[in-house]
Formats: C-alpha cells, structure tokens, sequence
C-alpha cells in the first residue's frame, strides 16, 4: 500500500521505500490550501514537471529548507541551478535514471512551459515510478495524445496521477482513456478546482471514469489517500 497526500492543485507527495517524493510544489499561492503549513511539508526529491509558477511556486523554499534532490527536465534543473538548488539530476523525455527508491523516466506530456521569470522551461513533461513498492504515472499537465498507449504497453501500472481540469489539460473524458490506455484501474485526479477555468463537477468526472471500470479519487487538501497496488 502506498500512501499519497495531496496539497492541492497538481502538488501531492507519495511515501515509497522510506523516502518522500514531492511533486510539482505550488501551495503558498493557491487560496484553496490555505490551512497547509507548508513549512511541515517533508521531501527527499522534488520532482518537477514543467515550469509553469503553478507547479513550480514553493519548490524553491522546499528544497532550500529541506535539502532534496530536485528531478526535473534540463532546463528546469539549469534554472534551479541559478537559485544555488545543486542537490539535482537532469533528465530528458524518454530518459530513465535510478535512485534509492526506485527508478524515475521522464515521458511525454503535450502542454508549454515557461518559468516564473520568463525562462525557457524547456519541453513539458510526465513521470514514470518504478519501485519494488509500486509502479505508478504522473502525467504531469497534459493532453490526451497517443503516445500514452507506450505506458500501458511498456510498464506495469498500478496506477496513475492525472490532470482532470480541462481548458489547460486533460478533462475527465480524455483523461479516462487515458487511464484506459494506461492500463489502470485507479486514478487519482489533480489540477481541478484551483481556479474558474478548472472547475469540475466531480460526480461527472467520476462517472466518466466509472464507465471505463476506472475508480477516480478526487481527495479534500490535506488528506492522505491509501492506495493499493495491484501487482
């Protein structure tokens, strides 16, 4: 079993061989997490999708305060390199490297990028976790592209972390075909709700996975979610 917090938007952390992994930090500016106290936030790598500021706003702080890896694409990590983050690895699309908790392999993700100063954030991406815990997916902000059926016929999924907002990513329809494509049977949703555009109807989203046999979990801000490997 492998429990995930969620702290709102596309930020969520995931405890896996004694080691916690946090993604895409963006809690201070989001009015929906303001009961976070983000100086208690725990993490032994950052990963990092792309450099929007909402997926990039607290990573600064976090890895200064805490001392972890930063994973990221190469430009991301440059960049971060500049704010004096050198505790990182570097990776580029379809490019696998291997930690202490498992392996992580930077896959596709159709979206843009750029960093809060205007930087070139380079190409957008998604995650791939293999442990001897669990397999899992993070997509990153995205849309629905075929390259999504290579997960399900590359890696054992045991599930997957999806945008489900729409207007800027994935909305529920697409995302649960690709889930479908994913080969998993439990999804958890992020990028909802933080703003107007992103909005969602939760007992929609839900059916729109649940037509596909696909259980969705869309978690309150702050609540840790049990998740259970199907391998």
């Amino acid at each position: 079993m492998t429990n995930l917090t969620y702290y709102g938007h596309a930020c969520f952390s995931v405890e896996i061989a004694g080691k916690t992994l946090l993604f895409d930090p963006f809690i201070t500016p989001n009015p929906l997490a303001q009961e976070i106290d983000i100086n208690s936030i725990q993490a032994d790598y950052v990963l990092i999708s792309h450099g929007h500021e909402d997926h990039v706003a607290d990573a600064l702080d976090i890895l200064k305060r805490t001392g972890a890896t930063l994973i990221s694409n190469f430009e991301i990590v440059t960049w971060f390199g500049q704010q004096g983050i050198t505790n990182a690895h570097p990776l580029n699309h379809g490019g696998k490297a291997h930690f202490p908790f498992g392996s992580v392999k930077y896959v596709n993700a159709v979206h843009s990028s750029i960093l809060p100063d205007g930087t070139y954030g380079g190409n957008p991406g998604g995650f791939v976790i293999e442990s001897d815990q669990d397999h899992f997916y993070f997509s990153g902000d995205t849309a629905l592209t075929l390259d999504m059926t290579l997960l399900g016929e590359l890696h054992q999924l045991d599930w997957a972390v999806l945008c489900v907002g729409d207007n800027f990513t994935m909305g529920p329809e697409d995302a649960a075909i690709c889930a479908e494509w994913a080969r998993v049977k439990e999804v958890v949703g992020v990028h909802f709700d933080t703003f107007p555009y992103v909005e969602i109807d939760h007992a929609q989203a839900k059916a729109a996975f649940a037509d596909k046999g696909i259980t969705l979990h869309l978690p309150g801000i702050g609540k840790t979610l049990p998740l259970n490997a199907s391998s």
